[in-house]
């Protein structure tokens, strides 16, 4: 079969032959080398930086460094500055692969990466996703993404999804209709998985739901469906499972990185350790305990266009007790750091926490299609949500109830039923933010 996505790749100057066979030796570093091969591999790429890129030099300044720990962790915040102004000093804009974050966070940026190191993520890719007999060459993806609606950025988009071998669903319109011609595709087009945003699919799954149809029995091809970029409930897994028929693999990313975490076929949560290096801190930087909760910053070990070394990535986790160098499993992904909501009695709530709270009540009987929470002020929260009947005096009473066990008492809720949600211009639902400051 003609691998029109690897040449596509090296065409563009992205060596992915020598990746391939790169990713595959650090594969094969033993467990008991593998804290050699982290300890090499961070020390290469600090002292790069510390040669080769000014924005870095200037970021350590005259700190003595003895340790890991002594390295400051960075934010989004140190890379104010044009892009030129943040690269090592034998790459410019020419010579690098570009791009920014979605923005769903609230603090977008564009970034860069140096080819081999974006090879390497391509590599890593291609690996995680074959352990579930997926060929970026040769398997078609049924896409579930937004898309940008300018004439350029739509053909650009266009153009990459026949060269990746996939099929765009653009996620703006999730109505009935529209998903009656989703169902359609499945039934003309040899699938071999679906992927994208977690709402988007979750919202299909319902779909199929209500009309009594397992997908699979339609796209019988289908082998598995990952989901990405937002929270993956239990119960929202368990639906997509039963109504498409194939397994369900979470992943966790950030395009400024790489693939940080993929679900093997054991149901783990397994973090790149081949190209990334992460850690969990507490609220003074200190690296925790596996088991315990804390944030997580990673290092880019291959990236010598641009500084991400000790990079807090702005979400909140655990690391599994049985995690080792060579194999961390990620034991729970908790949310961002940025979606926290403080309480009128001081108390600091995650918002997932209202987000299960509202959960559980509300999608009782499948009325409700999809919903948000929104922190308006210290003690009042906005449930919009996407429904064909309104909530009932019963169903909010629940949610009061509640949130007075698990958070707090004297909580105000007010409940907006919508046609349809807002997303991010990417297609993201974002289902916690606080509006408080």
């Amino acid at each position: 079969m003609f691998s029109i996505f690897n040449l596509s790749l090296q065409l563009n100057g992205f060596p992915i032959k020598k990746a391939i066979a790169d990713y595959k030796k650090i594969q094969a570093v033993s467990t008991d080398h593998y804290e050699k091969y982290i300890a090499e591999q961070r020390t290469a790429i600090v002292d790069y930086h510390l040669k080769e890129n000014q924005l870095y030099q200037e970021l350590i300044g005259t700190k003595k460094i003895e340790c890991w720990e002594d390295l400051p962790i960075m934010t989004k915040k140190d890379f104010q500055k044009p892009l030129n102004q943040r690269l090592s000093k034998t790459y410019s804009l020419k010579n690098v692969y570009v791009n920014k974050t979605s923005g769903s966070s609230g603090d977008p940026f564009i970034f860069a990466k140096d080819k081999y190191c974006h090879a390497l993520t391509w590599a890593n890719i291609f690996y995680k996703f074959g352990q579930f007999e997926l060929d970026f060459n040769t398997s078609l993806q049924a896409r579930f993404y937004g898309i940008p609606l300018d004439f350029y950025g739509n053909s650009k988009e266009r153009l990459k999804d026949f060269f990746s071998n996939r099929y765009r669903f653009p996620i703006f319109d999730l109505s009935d209709s529209f998903l009656e011609k989703v169902l359609k595709s499945f039934s003309k087009k040899k699938f071999d998985y679906i992927n994208g945003y977690t709402s988007s699919i979750v919202l299909f799954a319902k779909y199929l739901e209500g009309k009594n149809i397992v997908l699979k029995s339609i796209c019988p091809s289908l082998k598995c469906c990952v989901v990405t970029s937002e929270m993956l409930f239990d119960e929202d897994k368990k639906l997509m499972e039963k109504q498409f028929g194939i397994p369900v693999v979470n992943e966790y990313g950030a395009s400024e990185l790489d693939l940080i975490a993929f679900q093997n076929p054991e149901g783990e949560w397994q973090i790149n350790s081949e190209t990334l290096y992460v850690e969990i801190v507490d609220e003074e930087d200190k690296i925790i305990p596996n088991g315990k909760e804390g944030r997580i910053v990673i290092t880019s070990l291959y990236n010598k266009a641009h500084p991400f070394i000790r990079y807090d990535i702005g979400d909140i986790g655990i690391l599994d007790e049985k995690s080792t160098l060579k194999n961390p499993i990620l034991k729970k992904l908790i949310g961002r750091t940025n979606d926290v909501a403080l309480l009128p009695s001081g108390k600091k709530a995650p918002g997932l926490t209202f987000y299960y709270i509202t959960k559980s009540i509300i999608e009782d009987d499948g009325n409700v299609k999809e919903f948000i929470v929104k922190q308006t002020k210290v003690d009042t929260f906005e449930i919009e949500y996407v429904s064909e009947m309104a909530l009932n005096a019963t169903q909010i009473e629940k949610i009061e109830t509640a949130s007075a066990t698990y958070l707090e008492k004297g909580l105000i809720f007010t409940f907006t039923r919508k046609e349809k949600l807002v997303r991010t211009k990417s297609g993201k639902l974002k289902q916690f933010v606080s509006l408080v400051r």
